[in-house]
């Protein structure tokens, strides 16, 4: 089944068509405890119209388990969901993703309608089908690929996000440029994200989305070019569980250390964002290295992240604990570490690897930026 998305002008109307057009007897919607407080306003009385019952879980991605899944699970059993009712994802990636994972398993499988809330999920999460959970210390280790009905995008809802949370999203956006045509990459890396222009940004939402799209279209089940939309994420991800394993936390430079840290994040992790940024700074080092990728580039981009994102601490002594992440990477084969790299942008290589001398030299330049 194919999802579709709409850019919303209008969430109330575009809302209730979707439900309208989707199969229900029930009605269910799933926050966290802060789009329940923040966006859930914005939509309560339609929802009110449907009777529907609201599941609200704790926020940020330590809540992304096992143990959650359960609880809506079992808040869908005691409301008398069945084969036919409908769940609606309110809020940013932790809860598209949780969300996305309890309508396909429950009763085998129920529709559902994303709502994203934060830039992330607008142009990562929600859409392309994915959904799972952590699982064992390792982020989406366990899920499924099953796509909403819908996919309702509708930029008012940053109004309630963080400037942090905007950066977060950004580096998707920032990611799907490198990996699509330089015009979209020149707009990005010249964006002012720190003071954005929302009705500007909603136009490169889309274009964002429509990228992601295509690529999903062509390759639903990550086989060939769905892998371009990982480049950064090798890196990116295992700076991310690192930054969850260190008691105090992994530190960003003193400038941006409150948003690195926004208050939708753990205490002591990175943004997801935050940690793609990184990570596409580090495969951008290799993919000049070993695929040609134009130097200028490497620099122009990584000069944007540094100035926006600031940059994260850690050292060579830390090296081996993040190689060992990166090889428990789900697109690994055996003990290869597999990466997608550019030869330049849009120009994309799947299925390369790269050496530990050669991943630690871009550790290198990730934390020194040379």
């Amino acid at each position: 089944m194919q999802q579709r998305v709409i850019i919303s002008q209008d969430i109330e109307h575009d809302l209730a068509q979707a439900i309208a057009e989707t199969e229900h007897d029930r009605v269910f919607v799933l926050t966290d405890d802060i789009t329940q407080e923040c966006c859930l306003p914005k939509v309560a009385v339609l929802f009110a119209k449907h009777n529907a019952t609201t599941i609200t879980i704790r926020h940020d991605d330590t809540n992304k388990t096992l143990a959650t899944l359960a609880d809506v699970w079992t808040a869908l059993q005691r409301g008398g969901a069945t084969r036919h009712s409908l769940l609606v994802n309110l809020g940013g990636g932790m809860v598209t993703d949780l969300g996305g994972f309890a309508a396909a398993t429950f009763k085998r499988g129920i529709n559902f309608i994303n709502i994203p809330t934060t830039l992330l999920a607008m142009v990562d999460a929600a859409v392309g089908g994915k959904t799972g959970i952590n699982f064992g210390g390792l982020k989406n280790e366990v899920g499924a690929f099953a796509n909403a009905r819908y996919v309702i995008v509708n930029t008012c809802f940053l109004d309630t996000l963080d400037t942090a949370n905007l950066c977060s999203g950004y580096a998707e956006m920032l990611k799907h440029s490198l990996i699509s045509n330089a015009q979209m990459w020149a707009e990005h890396v010249n964006f002012d994200i720190l003071q954005p222009d929302l009705a500007e940004l909603q136009r490169m939402v889309a274009a964002s989305i429509t990228v992601k799209e295509h690529i999903v279209a062509d390759d639903p089940h990550e086989h060939g070019i769905r892998k371009a939309l990982n480049f950064g994420h090798t890196i990116g991800h295992a700076l991310e569980e690192f930054s969850m394993q260190q008691p105090g936390g992994a530190v960003v430079s003193a400038r941006l250390l409150p948003l690195a840290r926004a208050r939708t994040a753990p205490k002591n992790t990175l943004l997801h964002g935050y940690a793609v940024a990184f990570g596409l700074i580090g495969e951008l080092y290799i993919s000049a290295r070993k695929a040609g990728f134009p130097t200028a580039r490497l620099h122009q981009t990584t000069r944007f992240i540094r100035e926006n994102y600031g940059a994260m601490a850690f050292t060579c002594d830390d090296y081996p604990t993040l190689l060992n992440l990166m090889r428990h990477d789900k697109k690994n084969t055996s003990d290869t570490i597999n990466f997608t790299l550019l030869h330049d942008i849009g120009d994309i290589r799947i299925n390369q690897t790269a050496t530990d001398e050669e991943i630690r030299e871009a550790l290198d330049f990730i934390r020194e930026g040379y």
